[in-house]
């Protein structure tokens, strides 16, 4: 049988990425994406898109779909960003932890993109991000140069259709090589549903609900109050997205509330007011300013 991979656009819709100079993260993530599945799709891979056009959508929501179609990899396609243009060069890939075929495949790729050009910055495990964690299946993400650094602009530009055959070639590599072990799906398996510490795994839309407190609550008529500390109030989606992922990846239950206009980020969701208290001196000792609302 013919493997199925997963190949994710990273952002997209309202959430465009990282923006240099008029040039948009998820466009560049989009053509890449597309390009490296069309190579796959002619090697007998069997290629799922999470998008083929300018759409959004939650992190949770490409986890899904890939557990959905019982997938044996989960690739996304991103483009790294620094505070400064030009403050940082290069390539590295993001997996959930540096084991497995997919610690392998992350090197075969960074080492194929090293050679057309590209900085090679390594393999990092970031556990904290939704589409690593939440996948059932050996996944990826891949930061493909940063999009602020103009001479990761032109290796990109001048050299696409190499990266995606490198990218490709890469990935092919290694699944001649190696194959997605019993123990390899077992592990992510495990991880996927084990309970996060998130009251919520995603950025949610505007209309999405309030998060669902971590226990279990009594029927009643009579709604509980919850207290939740927040963290920021944006009008712009991208800023707020920014802080999410930076206390998800820390470790924090964070989530996204839309409302009234305002992008809100906030932490937690706890029946007593003391443990909403001790969450908030733990994020002021991180350098956050908060409040704590209901």
């Amino acid at each position: 049988m013919p493997y199925t991979i997963v190949i994710d656009a990273g952002h997209g819709g309202s959430d465009p990425g990282a923006v240099y100079e008029g040039r948009r993260e998820k466009d560049d993530n989009l053509s890449l994406a597309i390009a490296v599945g069309e190579l796959l799709s002619r090697q007998g891979v069997s290629v799922i898109y999470t998008r083929t056009t300018d759409v959004y959508q939650t992190p949770f929501e490409k986890a899904q779909m890939a557990n959905q179609a019982d997938a044996d990899f989960f690739i996304s396609f991103h483009r790294n960003s620094s505070e400064e243009p030009n403050q940082y060069t290069g390539v590295e890939t993001l997996v959930y932890d540096n084991s497995g075929i997919k610690q392998t495949m992350a090197e075969n790729i960074n080492g194929a993109l090293s050679e057309l050009g590209f900085r090679n910055l390594g393999v990092k495990a970031r556990p904290g991000l939704v589409v690593l964690r939440r996948t059932k299946m050996p996944a990826l993400l891949i930061e493909t140069g940063f999009l602020n650094n103009e001479q990761d602009n032109t290796l990109y530009d001048e050299k696409q259709e190499e990266i995606a055959r490198a990218i490709a070639d890469a990935v092919l590599g290694t699944l001649d090589l190696e194959t997605v072990t019993e123990a390899d799906r077992r592990a992510a398996e495990t991880e996927a549903a084990r309970p996060s510490v998130s009251t919520a795994d995603t950025v949610t839309a505007s209309a999405s609900p309030r998060p669902t407190p971590p226990e279990q609550e009594n029927p009643s008529d009579t709604p509980e109050t919850f207290y939740r500390v927040q963290t920021g109030l944006f009008r712009i989606r991208q800023n707020a997205d920014r802080m999410l992922y930076d206390l998800l990846d820390q470790g924090y239950p964070a989530f996204l509330l839309a409302e009234d206009g305002f992008f809100k980020v906030q932490v937690g969701a706890y029946r007593q007011l003391g443990n909403a208290i001790l969450m908030e001196r733990r994020l002021r000792r991180d350098g956050y300013s908060t409040l704590i609302t209901t």
